[in-house]
């Protein structure tokens, strides 16, 4: 049984939410064809510690960098470099944060300049069927909800969902029970309860659903080298209808992106 989470501690966890969705929005502001991803890194670090937080994931278990930049075959943790980025390209960053003793964690994936339209529709598919598992996350429910809400809607589209990583519970560590996989059936995993804070993060290939870990020991790669997609937010079971702790407000207007 997973233990949910006191109203004071979810508005903890509502402050770090809120940091990371703002700093996402600044990192997407940077996203242009010839930036590196090493610049991106520079401005989430700097964002984080001008509004009192710490970088949650920099020398978290030895990871270099304040943010995961992962670059088209990357589903995650991804190396910030020296790479250029590329009209094209996609660009996911992966943020978490630490503050008043808690975490914040979320994800997005950033198309560089125009993209071809079966790039557009992986980014598009992947954020929908992100809030098609946030709808799923009610108490009542299991976590196998979620994942089968996920993989039905990808699917549909012919995208391949990833079952080597997941999504977390999230609280005064980074990454606490239940794991949250985006795959799975109606009914079965953890059972959620009210007050419970997970965050949902698909990550969709374009291709085969088959990953493979870098030589560095973090990068994770598509075995076929297609391009994928994650996007990650935070959010508190509740009755009915779950809570957004986290948002893309900051990056989108209508749905799309506002730089």
């Amino acid at each position: 049984m997973v233990k949910p989470k006191t109203e004071e501690e979810i508005e903890l966890l509502r402050q770090n939410a809120i940091i990371v969705s703002k700093t996402l929005a600044e990192v997407g502001k940077a996203v242009a064809p010839g930036v590196t991803t090493k610049e991106l890194n520079r401005v989430a670090e700097t964002f984080i510690r001008d509004n009192g937080a710490i970088p949650s994931f920099l020398g978290f278990e030895g990871f270099p960098a304040a943010i995961c930049a992962s670059v088209n075959d990357v589903v995650v943790h991804g190396f910030p470099s020296d790479y250029v980025l590329k009209e094209g390209d996609i660009v996911t960053a992966d943020i978490g944060t630490l503050y008043k003793g808690y975490n914040g964690d979320s994800a997005y994936t950033f198309p560089v300049g125009e993209v071809d339209a079966k790039t557009r529709m992986l980014l598009d598919v992947t954020k929908a069927s992100l809030y098609k598992g946030i709808e799923a996350a009610v108490a009542g429910n299991r976590t196998g909800d979620i994942g089968y809400a996920v993989q039905q809607y990808v699917e549909s589209f012919g995208f391949s969902v990833v079952r080597d990583l997941e999504g977390h519970g999230i609280g005064k560590e980074m990454h606490e029970n239940p794991g949250v996989p985006n795959f799975g059936h109606r009914g079965r995993g953890t059972h959620l309860v009210d007050g419970m804070t997970i965050c949902i993060e698909p990550m969709i290939n374009a291709g085969g659903r088959g990953v493979y870990l870098d030589r560095n020991g973090w990068a994770v790669h598509t075995s076929d080298h297609s391009k994928s997609a994650h996007y990650e937010l935070t959010v508190v079971v509740r009755k009915g209808k779950a809570e957004q702790l986290s948002t893309f407000d900051y990056i989108e207007k209508d749905g799309k992106i506002n730089f």
